[in-house]
């Protein structure tokens, strides 16, 4: 074989993506190469357009579906590449891709070629075609507090710092039903009250530190190494995401509804407070299998109550099968804003010391016998 790629040379070239719709689902591409194809539509249809393989990365393996998917350029964006097939032009292979800021935007069903005439979707717009969240271009008025905002700002960015979640109120316990609850002991503050707030994000990037990925569809990915200001944020496009701030805080946000289903056990440690607010109601199911030994077991360490405040409604306690058991190591204290009514087939109260009874009314008893020691 006297030639072949390679011993005489690439044949280089640099175009634009027309079409992206491989029938071979290829990842193929059909591009226009600058002086190789003419930009008059009408004499070089973009379906008459050789299709160009791209090339992945060394890291994808890129066979069988394993590696990363040979997709991601669109109509109207600049690629570079070379022939495989030489001077004959009908074999290009693309190698990349080429940012830029665009001097003019596509036209829909224009008879020139070199950009996205059937969509005419891209470019979206006249600046630098890297994305504007690892840009963060800022104001050059330089007047406080302009010379600290964004001039041009990811439109994503901008519903981020809208939409934050603001005083949600937390379990408060009333100090009053304790101080009743506790009165032969010190009285408890309980639970203050106090309102939290979603975090707000620390986006601060500084050009060249963020690394984004940004889909057509509206997915977002960042990785900012900006120092001082180091992220991780993974967005859907419906808002759905979570962000890992510079001093480890992560916040999350799901629009809808979340679900967390893990086959084997799960251990959770957190080692300040957990503050847990619901709008609607939580049902907690456990033993749904009816295994012999899973409990539901709740453990309170030293110098610490359990509080249970309903402000208007009821507490319901029901064993179908079983007993209700309480024990006390100091006192047990019930205390009735109308009355209290127990209802058993046997009543069987053991006293070791004093039994004290005040009435301010009637006191009524009534039995078949009724016997006085």
């Amino acid at each position: 074989m006297a030639e072949f790629m390679g011993k005489n040379g690439f044949q280089w070239f640099v175009g634009v993506v027309e079409d992206r719709q491989d029938p071979k689902h290829l990842g193929r591409l059909r591009v226009r190469c600058l002086g190789y194809h003419t930009e008059v539509h009408g004499d070089l249809p973009t379906t008459d357009l050789p299709w160009a393989h791209v090339m992945n990365p060394i890291t994808s393996a890129t066979v069988s579906g394993v590696g990363q998917t040979p997709l991601g350029a669109v109509e109207g964006t600049w690629v570079v590449g070379f022939f495989q097939d030489g001077a004959d032009a009908q074999q290009p292979i693309i190698i990349g891709t080429l940012p830029g800021v665009p001097s003019s935007l596509p036209t829909k069903d224009d008879s020139k070629g070199f950009q996205d005439r059937v969509n005419a979707n891209y470019p979206k717009y006249k600046e630098t075609d890297v994305n504007r969240l690892a840009v963060n271009e800022k104001k050059t008025s330089g007047v406080a507090p302009f010379a600290k905002e964004e001039s041009n700002p990811h439109s994503t960015l901008t519903l981020r710092r809208a939409d934050v979640e603001k005083n949600i109120g937390r379990a408060d316990f009333n100090a009053v039903d304790l101080q009743v609850a506790n009165a032969d002991t010190e009285q408890l503050a309980g639970d203050d009250g106090t309102n939290f707030s979603e975090p707000t994000t620390d986006y601060n990037t500084k050009y060249p530190h963020n690394h984004v990925l940004e889909t057509e569809g509206g997915h977002i990915r960042e990785y900012d190494d900006t120092v001082g200001a180091k992220r991780i944020h993974e967005r859907h496009a419906s808002g759905t995401a979570y962000e890992i701030q510079d001093d480890g805080t992560k916040v999350t946000r799901v629009k809808k509804d979340n679900y967390d289903l893990i086959t084997g056990d799960h251990y959770a440690h957190i080692k300040g407070n957990h503050s847990t607010t619901v709008d609607g109601g939580v049902r907690v199911f456990v033993n749904a299998d009816a295994s012999a030994d899973s409990n539901y077991t709740i453990e309170v360490g030293n110098n610490a109550n359990v509080n249970i405040q309903v402000n208007k409604g009821d507490v319901n306690i029901v064993a179908s099968d079983g007993n209700i058991n309480m024990k006390s190591g100091q006192n047990i204290q019930l205390d009735a804003a109308q009355g209290i009514y127990m209802k058993a087939n046997l009543f069987s109260a053991n006293i070791d010391s004093s039994w004290l009874e005040k009435v301010a009314g009637n006191n009524t008893k009534t039995g078949d016998k009724i016997n006085l020691n």
